[in-house]
């Protein structure tokens, strides 16, 4: 990001209202039909592995087994309930229409994904143009091969991210649009736009101090006018922050325990955060799904410094913000405020893994490659069109290789945890998730069910508290004909989560078939009581466990409550698919009716 040109008073051009002036370099072909194009074709080639991808983490849960998504009623539910972990409407409502035209077809997804990442990239080059950076169709080229941006092309999941995108750079647009004209209804589109990305995403919320920064670097100043135009911005964004923080505590982490430091080791957590963003946006190697974590002593001075450095570093250009600072200070400014709610102030449930994440820099990376792509274009603004054609070639070039190397680690979720592991062994999750992966298949071999134990004893080592391992470790020792072991690993699950449904459903199931049927009937039922989803087959090993024991009586009617529960679901499960085939059906295209 350049400073756009200067007029005779030395205040910062362009004035509102004037037009900015697209770099001379670029043909004017390019800004109309071929620009777009290659953008689209680039972003086709660099994720072409990922168009044959399959589902990975998180996308049972977000789509393919995801209730809502299959419910007929389910966009009503996704719009005006709480049912859903979090309040994604708009991205919801994508996945509701598509899983009835793709289903469990992860191709389709994918590729809605990549179109989506290719229009924000041409809209963030339209935005750029109209804030007069020099080289803003490059830069816009860079965002859209950026290896640091496949975790959220790639991933199914992240519509959060491109999906928003969309309608982030949509806004900006119509504001910049209505800056120059003052036509009231560029202004309104604007906030749509802006209301729209909210409703994909609240990763969006920081866009109203966005809109401030853009009248700061076109002006120079913001005014009074600026602050009351952005009001309605800040207003739709605290209403819709607050919602998400809502549905962060209550539905999404429900009480789980994410985070116990306090606030000033998140405050020394955010400095480094920051830091570690920038660096994989430059040098975008090693890049990993689970990154690892680093000590936050907030007892120690020396955990703020990166902190510190954040301060002196704005303290800097703030100083020379009317000469050479000005670029940087609008790039750097743009990049950590829009990074400012995934520092870790919040908790998120991510958090849980790792303290930082590659997709949570999908907008906030715009503003260094802004900055780069800028220096670069004055740094050769004396070189002829084709050593500086051929510099910009090699540089995507090999942004393009190494996000074909990426994309390729996400292919399926067993490359991308042995990826994962292969760059960070301490990721407990995908360990744990690896594990169980290798004993799903068919008949995992020997060395499948030894390497699973081994992932699943070293989750236990690196996180003693993780109940699920204890279940996964209890279910291979009773493939091995393990029992003792496999009843204590129940047990340490659920002194550890007694509401483990899992646990406490295999923990009856085994101490019935050594004949402990108290235990065993004690414990269905409390499965039973705890979680009500586990019917049909909880009444049904209840009913077993009280025959076998010689309560006939009881047997009968547990097995009756079975019978019921398994009726009432079969019948719910019948009637969507027959008001599916019947809403299929009516609203099938007509046929001519046939000749004479």
């Amino acid at each position: 990001m350049q400073p756009a040109a200067s007029n005779s008073t030395g205040s910062p051009g362009p004035v509102s209202g004037g037009q900015p002036t697209p770099p001379a370099s670029v043909p004017r072909s390019v800004q109309t039909l071929v620009g777009p194009l290659l953008i689209v074709l680039a972003t086709l080639a660099t994720y072409l592995p990922v168009l044959g991808g399959a589902f990975i983490w998180d996308d049972d849960t977000f789509l393919y087994n995801n209730p809502l998504i299959h419910a007929r009623d389910g966009l009503y539910r996704f719009w005006f309930t709480t049912e859903a972990p979090d309040y994604f409407p708009l991205v919801s409502t994508t996945l509701w229409v598509e899983w009835r035209l793709w289903g469990m077809d992860a191709r389709g997804y994918h590729v809605v994904n990549v179109l989506l990442h290719a229009l924000g990239a041409m809209l963030l080059w339209r935005v750029l143009h109209h804030l007069a950076i020099p080289g803003a169709w490059l830069a816009a080229l860079i965002f859209a091969i950026h290896p640091v941006n496949v975790e959220s092309v790639a991933w199914i999941t992240e519509r959060k991210n491109t999906l928003p995108m969309v309608f982030y750079a949509l806004t900006l647009l119509c504001y910049l649009r209505f800056e120059r004209g003052r036509r009231w209804r560029w202004y309104g589109l604007s906030l749509v736009a802006f209301l729209l990305a909210l409703l994909s995403k609240t990763s969006v919320v920081m866009l109203p101090v966005v809109l401030l920064g853009c009248a700061w670097w076109q002006r120079g100043r913001v005014t009074r006018v600026d602050l009351l135009r952005s009001m309605p911005f800040f207003i739709a964004a605290l209403v819709f922050g607050l919602v998400t923080m809502w549905f962060q505590h209550y539905r999404a982490i429900s009480g789980e325990v994410i985070r116990t430091d306090g606030f000033a080791a998140r405050l020394a957590l955010a400095g480094g955060a920051g830091w570690f963003y920038l660096y994989k946006a430059l040098l975008p190697i090693r890049l990993c799904f689970v990154y690892p974590w680093w000590k936050v002593d907030a007892s120690s001075w020396p955990a703020f410094l990166p902190g510190l450095a954040w301060v002196a570093t704005f303290a800097i250009l703030v100083g020379y913000r009317r000469t050479w600072s000005r670029p940087v200070l609008m790039a750097l400014g743009y990049f950590v405020v829009t990074l400012l709610p995934v520092l870790g102030f919040v908790d998120i449930y991510f958090m849980r893994y790792s303290w930082v994440t590659d997709h949570w820099q999908y907008t906030a990376i715009v503003g260094v490659i802004a900055l780069v792509v800028g220096w670069g274009h004055r740094a050769t603004r004396n070189w002829g069109p084709t050593p500086r054609g051929l510099t910009s070639a090699l540089v995507a070039g090999a942004l393009v290789v190494l996000s074909w190397q990426r994309a390729g680690c996400f292919a399926n979720e067993q490359t991308l945890y042995r990826d994962t592991l292969a760059k960070n062994p301490d990721a407990w999750m995908a360990r744990y998730n690896l594990a169980l992966l290798l004993m799903k298949a068919k008949t995992p071999s020997e060395q499948d069910v030894q390497a699973a134990t081994e992932h699943l004893q070293a989750v236990l080592e690196m996180n003693p508290r993780y109940s699920d391992a204890h279940v996964a470790l209890g279910l291979i020792a009773l493939r091995q004909g393990r029992s003792d072991d496999a009843l204590a690993h129940f047990q340490s699950a659920l002194s550890l989560d007694p509401s483990d449904p899992t646990a406490r459903y295999n923990l009856a199931r085994e101490l019935q078939r050594r004949g402990d049927y108290p235990e065993a009937i004690a414990a269905y039922r409390a499965c039973l009581e705890q979680h009500p989803s586990f019917a049909p087959q909880a009444w049904s090993a209840l009913a077993s466990a009280l025959a076998e024991m010689g309560a006939y009586a009881e047997a009968a009617e547990a097995a009756q409550r079975g019978l019921d529960q398994a009726h009432a679901q079969g019948l719910a499960l019948l009637a969507e698919r027959l008001t599916q085939q019947v809403h299929d059906y009516q609203t099938r295209p007509s046929r001519p009716a046939p000749g004479p």
